[in-house]
């Protein structure tokens, strides 16, 4: 098989009812899903669906993304979330970057022509810190490619040798940045798509604000120790060193006049 689409659930019955009949079972050539543990009847309205439904015995993200993966044949894969936010029309635009030899496919909420959930309000943190941790990836990890506009989405297609090959290990939410930060280390073939993130369907977002981007301070930092264990990627973190130490100083200077 050479398309397969991993749907990934936990209570979105609101969600799966209203997208999961809408899409064309030819969408892919295997669909399979993987539930955290649902108690609102999403594993039961997907199984009636003919949809082979795999439960994690381990929570997190991270974890569905390695059930789907030991759970599915296809060569090209696409994970996809029910829940409103992303957009089922995007999951043909992902696997065709995959055929026409992306090792990876994003769904981008940042390139021209598409939209995060919190544009146009005042204060949009999450936005702004998904582009801070994207950034940063950028200038140390993939400062010799094109620069890749999201990092962290989990809307995504990968090539199942490239997965195999990094061998993902988060647990919870920051598998797809450890996924991209792996593939810019390996030069891997990263594409992507701009996409529309829609409202939520029903259901409670999983990750809380303030708690997951802890997590990510504490992964990015993980990386950043192994890279000077290494002592790797030198230059890369001497100029974002320069860069935030020039910035402290202008921000001082002002602060003084």
């Amino acid at each position: 098989m050479a398309r397969a689409l991993i749907i990934l659930t936990w209570n979105e019955i609101d969600g799966v009812r209203a997208i999961i009949p809408t899409l064309p079972r030819d969408i892919a050539d295997e669909i399979i899903a993987v539930d955290g543990g649902s108690t609102d009847g999403t594993r039961e309205f997907l199984e009636a669906q003919r949809i082979p439904v795999y439960t994690q015995t381990q929570r997190g993200r991270g974890e569905a993304f390695r059930v789907g993966m030991a759970h599915s044949t296809g060569e090209y894969v696409v994970f996809f979330s029910p829940d409103g936010n992303e957009d089922p029309n995007d999951i043909p635009k992902l696997f065709a970057l995959l055929e026409s030899g992306a090792d990876m496919a994003i769904a981008s909420r940042f390139l021209p022509g598409a939209r995060n959930e919190e544009d146009g309000q005042p204060w949009p943190l999450r936005k702004w810190t998904n582009q801070a941790f994207t950034l940063l990836a950028n200038l140390i990890w993939n400062w010799r490619g094109s620069f890749v506009t999201e990092t962290i989405n989990g809307f995504r297609g990968i090539r199942r040798q490239a997965f195999e090959q990094i061998g993902p290990l988060s647990l919870g939410y920051t598998i797809e940045y450890e996924l991209t930060i792996a593939a810019m280390r390996a030069r891997m073939k990263i594409a992507e798509i701009p996409t529309i993130e829609n409202g939520r369907i029903g259901g409670e977002t999983k990750g809380a604000s303030w708690s997951t981007g802890v997590t990510f301070l504490e992964f990015f930092w993980g990386q950043v120790k192994t890279d000077l264990r290494r002592r790797a990627y030198f230059w890369p973190y001497l100029v974002v060193g320069a860069v935030l130490l020039l910035s402290w100083v202008i921000f001082a200077a002002r602060r003084r006049d």
